[in-house]
């Protein structure tokens, strides 16, 4: 577990994004829930607008078969973005939204439909251009005055939209997109602020979505035998994790999000970590992102 400016959340965490397309039954959400905490894996990321504003809802109707699990797990949810649907009718247009108004609607709505008192950790989930840092601040801390959110992050900000927001309200976190596919968090400065800041950045598609194995690409067909390679030495047969192995070896510490109702594929991001990939590996994989040496 980590504890960071009041945030905690396990090392590897279990995302929801596409718990409206199981088709379970509560019984059997309620049954994955349990499967993850047993497994370690007690975080959940949520966010306002996935499965159409739905899957919030599934979570709550689940974790109220047995309500005493919420204090053996932790929250995470985001805000921000505001889609057109039937279940947000007096949206005109797909557009990003970080006013204390809705910022603090969102969070009352989430607590409601989630069935708890308390959102472990907020997330900005989009960089809105009409932020106005002042102002979120207000908001956050209005909401951790009243105990509903006990820490606040962003996900998907630039180091210097990071900066500017961490400079009015303490910022835990950065939730962004990184596998050996997309890399730029490596040299952009975004890992390097992590690190400084000793925020652990969270990791949305650690597997870039699945095309670590289906991609026939140049680009994607090195990865997956460089990835081969690394576990077969490890004596293991996971690509995967050796996938998750190569963003734990970076020294901010990421903490991946394991999106799959598969309970095998969270198993495999466990198990990267027990293992620290050695420099050279590491390299080798990067470069067969890249297609070229480091220069």
């Amino acid at each position: 577990m980590i504890d960071v400016m009041s945030m905690t959340l396990s090392n590897i965490v279990a995302g929801c994004w596409r718990m409206a397309e199981w088709g379970w039954t509560p019984a059997q959400r309620l049954a994955w829930i349990e499967a993850c905490i047993e497994r370690g894996a007690t975080s959940f990321d949520h966010a306002d607008i996935y499965g159409g504003y739905a899957v919030e809802a599934l979570f709550g109707e689940a974790l109220a078969l047995k309500p005493a699990l919420r204090e053996q797990m932790q929250l995470v949810s985001k805000c921000g973005i505001k889609l057109v649907s039937d279940a947000r009718p007096a949206h005109r247009i797909k557009s990003y939204d970080c006013s204390r108004e809705h910022i603090i609607a969102s969070v009352e709505n989430s607590l409601k439909v989630l069935r708890t008192d308390r959102l472990d950790l907020l997330l900005l989930h989009r960089p809105d251009a009409l932020l106005d840092a002042d102002e979120v601040a207000e908001a956050f801390d209005m909401l951790r005055r009243a105990g509903k959110v006990l820490s606040f992050g962003v996900s998907n900000y630039t180091p210097s939209q990071f900066e500017l927001l961490n400079a009015a309200t303490p910022l835990v976190t950065n939730q962004i997109e990184l596998h050996p596919l997309e890399r730029a968090p490596l040299h952009d400065g975004t890992l390097d602020q992590a690190q400084r800041l000793k925020a652990r950045p969270m990791i949305w598609s650690p597997l870039a979505g699945g095309r670590l194995f289906t991609d026939t690409g140049a680009a994607a067909t090195r990865v997956r035998e460089a990835l081969q390679a690394a576990a077969e030495a490890k004596g293991l047969t996971s690509v995967a994790t050796a996938a998750y192995a190569w963003l734990l070896r970076h020294p901010s510490r990421p903490i991946p999000i394991v999106g799959s109702q598969r309970l095998a594929a969270l198993d495999d991001a466990l198990a990267a970590l027990d293992w620290r990939m050695d420099a050279e590996t590491w390299w080798g994989i990067w470069q067969a992102g890249a297609g070229h040496e480091v220069a």
